[in-house]
C-alpha cells in the first residue's frame, strides 16, 4: 500500500522511501523508513500531512505514491512514540 490511499486518523509504519532526495528530507524531519507515524491530514487534490511526535511534514500527492506504508494499530503509535520520547 502507497501512502496516498491512507486516510486522514489512520496509523501507518514507513516501509519504503525509494526516492533518495525524498528520504533525506523525510529523515531530516524524523520521519524514516520503520517510523510510525500519524495521516493529521489529507487535503484534497493537496498534500498528506504526517504527524510524528510534535512534528508534522506534508507529501505531495506525486510523491506520497512512492512511499510504501502499512496500517497499524494506535497501540503501537503510542508504545512507539512512548519509546522514542524517552
Amino acid at each position: 500500500m502507497t501512502l496516498d490511499k491512507i486516510k486522514k486518523g489512520q496509523s501507518v509504519k514507513i516501509l519504503s522511501i525509494p526516492n533518495r532526495q525524498v528520504k533525506d528530507q523525510a529523515i531530516r524531519f524524523g520521519i524514516a523508513e520503520g517510523a510510525v507515524v500519524e495521516v493529521q491530514d489529507v487535503v484534497p487534490a493537496g498534500p498528506i500531512v504526517l504527524k510524528k511526535g510534535h512534528q508534522e511534514i506534508a507529501f505531495g500527492r506525486r510523491l506520497a505514491k512512492e512511499i510504501s506504508v502499512q496500517l497499524v494499530s494506535r497501540e503501537m503509535v503510542f508504545t512507539t512514540n512512548k519509546n522514542i520520547n524517552i
